[in-house]
């Protein structure tokens, strides 16, 4: 799952909606004080196949009221509600959970606080047959348009032969659909194939799913909005819908005005008997996106009464001690399954030496602080490509003999072994210029550069997303830069989620085109393997990716810091989405 800018932006220079704090120590005299980085790879992992609606009620919970939240991130607003195309954070954790229902979802166990697989749409997880190569989901009765017209398997089955539409819906089922649907790779979508796909059949209330190659995590990929009903004809067609989709959740969209600001109010026709995860407590939802940072947090920190229902979603790292000292426990610092990358391009940085040189030159909590990270709270040092507790993963050192860290003298030594000496080897890269902190960071990084023995060009770029950079090859700078990056989120608790994205030859963001046979072969093969001897084979991808190759710098694993008002009821992490847990939060009258 792509992080938007705040995460990204780190990646080729800093990232400011975290922003500064030079350390991450917290105070042994102040017990409200977080401190300790929290790992979120195995979050969603448990599954419960028999839950059904209506949720469990939470304790204390009451009915009314309006919850604000701010995203600081410019990038964050969505510029399309369409349930296909959404893969960021912010889309899942705001749509998925309030407006959209999709084949299967997750909800949080009350009593130990993890994310759980339940059925939605569908009355239970999905009947695969023996190998994975088919998966078939009865459909439940009572799910309903907002218009009050019932959803049917037919609607269901549209939006999902949707995802493979690559041309005007780019999204997830770029990755997932067409990679393992039967006939996918070809299949282009409804607008242009038609409806008629080998690859999803319906009968009468179940819809079967048959697939090219044998895909186990089927019932993950289910929890996807681009698995769920979308009207067929005019009514459903990109980009109009995006603009005013249809919801089947708890929330429909009362207005929207892309990148800025979205409002929802309760859907009258969602039925809580069908639904196993959402509550339906607050009347409203203001979320507002492309906020001051700064403004953001002194309204949250205020105590006044627009701050008592008011979720920031980036707490300054500037703010984080006094928040947490005047705050207490509404401030939190949430696990997420996330790292960020700089992506040397592999056809211009071709020796192994000084792609290992770039690992040894950045300097990690000088950027970040910078950036207006908390090292240790909201970003730590990692090496493996996959985050702290995914299954499998097991920790190595990908340079012998070398624990990966600031040392410059390595990063020369490397240099000089590669046949440069100092000052011969350019970096060129992108940076967000649209901040005090992204500037901040980017000196930071050129500084470190620089004492490592490289020579330096950034290029300021405040015209959007570092993705338009990055993944965009007629973007002037893109032709200029010798460094990408990229910032991802696990889909689910799997390999299989990180690594074909960001490594497998020609994929989107797989920023630095990396690209090498053996493991492109390696990755396919991953899929028909025993489903207990996966984490091990995609950890044993990663340490052979990362030692052989090094194609990327881990500029480090992720973590959010989010900070309410005091009349929010039942503020939770939703480790799944790296996300606040919209669907159990209610307002204390």
């Amino acid at each position: 799952m792509r992080r938007s800018k705040a995460m990204a932006a780190v990646v080729g220079v800093g990232m400011f909606a975290l922003a500064a704090c030079g350390g991450g120590g917290g105070d042994d005299d102040d017990p409200g004080v977080q401190d300790t980085f929290k790992e979120g790879g195995a979050a969603g992992s448990g599954k419960d196949p028999e839950a059904q609606g209506p949720a469990p009620e939470i304790e204390g919970a009451q009915e009314g009221g309006t919850i604000t939240m701010l995203h600081p991130d410019p990038d964050a607003g969505p510029d399309s509600l369409d349930p296909t195309s959404g893969w960021s954070v912010t889309d899942n954790g705001i749509l998925q959970n309030l407006v959209f229902r999709s084949l299967t979802t997750y909800r949080m166990d009350q009593e130990t606080g993890e994310m759980v697989l339940v059925p939605d749409l569908a009355t239970d997880l999905g009947q695969p047959n023996e190998d994975f190569t088919e998966w078939k989901f009865e459909i439940k009765d009572g799910i309903k348009w907002e218009t009050g017209d019932p959803v049917t398997a037919d609607d269901i089955a549209f939006g999902i032969k949707r995802s493979m539409d690559t041309k005007d819906l780019e999204g997830p089922g770029a990755q997932y659909s067409k990679e393992f649907f039967l006939g996918g790779d070809k299949y282009e979508g409804p607008y242009v194939s038609g409806e008629d796909f080998e690859g999803v059949q319906v009968d009468g209330n179940t819809i079967t799913i048959k697939m090219a190659k044998p895909f186990p995590e089927m019932d993950y990929w289910g929890a996807f909005m681009a698995m769920g009903p979308v009207p067929s004809g005019p009514a459903g067609s990109p980009p109009q819908y995006g603009l005013k989709p249809l919801a089947t959740g708890p929330y429909k969209v009362e207005s929207f005005r892309p990148n800025s600001e979205l409002v929802l109010v309760r859907n009258d026709q969602w039925d809580p008997a069908t639904d196993a995860a959402r509550h339906q407590y607050v009347d409203k939802w203001v979320m507002k996106f492309d906020q001051d940072p700064a403004a953001s947090d002194e309204l949250v920190m205020s105590g006044n009464e627009e701050s008592k229902t008011t979720i920031v979603t980036q707490l300054q790292g500037s703010n984080y001690q006094t928040a947490t000292q005047d705050m207490g426990d509404r401030v939190m610092v949430g696990s997420q399954a996330c790292t960020s990358f700089w992506y040397p391009k592999y056809d211009k940085i071709k020796e192994l030496e000084v792609r290992q040189a770039l690992a040894f030159a950045y300097p990690y909590e000088d950027a970040w602080s910078a950036a207006g990270e908390i090292p240790g709270v909201t970003r730590t040092m990692g090496t493996n490509i996959l985050p702290p507790g995914m299954a499998g993963r097991e920790e190595y050192q990908p340079v012998e003999g070398e624990e990966i860290g600031r040392n410059p003298e390595k990063a020369k030594e490397l240099l000089e072994a590669a046949g440069y000496g100092p000052g011969d080897y350019e970096i060129a890269w992108a940076y967000d210029a649209s901040t005090p902190e992204g500037k901040a960071a980017m000196e930071q990084i050129k500084l470190g550069l620089e004492e490592a023995g490289f020579k330096t060009k950034p290029y300021p770029y405040s015209a959007g997303s570092l993705y338009d950079v990055w993944t965009d090859p007629d973007n002037p700078i893109y032709k200029k830069i010798n460094v990408a990056g990229v910032a991802w989120c696990s889909d689910w608790p799997s390999g299989a989620t990180f690594i074909p994205a960001l490594f497998q030859s020609d994929q989107l963001y797989n920023t630095g085109g990396f690209s090498e046979a053996s493991i492109d072969e390696r990755i396919k093969a991953v899929t028909s393997m025993p489903l207990e001897d996966q984490p091990g084979e995609w950890n044993a991808i990663d340490q052979e990716i990362m030692t052989n190759y090094f194609p990327v710098v881990n500029t480090g694993y992720l973590n959010n810091l989010f900070a309410y008002g005091e009349n929010i009821g039942n503020f939770t992490n939703d480790s799944a989405q790296g996300y606040p847990n919209l669907r159990d939060m209610y307002v204390v009258q």
